[in-house]
């Protein structure tokens, strides 16, 4: 019996490191999806500026 307790406190801490890892590794992807799409942004806005500054030349 006592077996039986320690193997399901020990699924039981896996699943809880499992679900923190996984979170932590949807972070980091959620993180570097957000810095894509800022620079992206960034750069439409940049050149979006210096069509702006083109077409006033000519």
């Amino acid at each position: 019996m006592p077996i039986i307790l320690l193997i399901i406190l020990i699924v039981l801490i896996a699943q809880v490191g499992f679900w923190d890892t996984l979170g932590a590794v949807l972070g980091a992807f959620a993180m570097i999806v957000l810095f894509v799409l800022l620079l992206a942004a960034g750069l439409a806005l940049a050149a979006y500026l210096l069509f702006r500054r083109a077409r006033r030349r000519f």
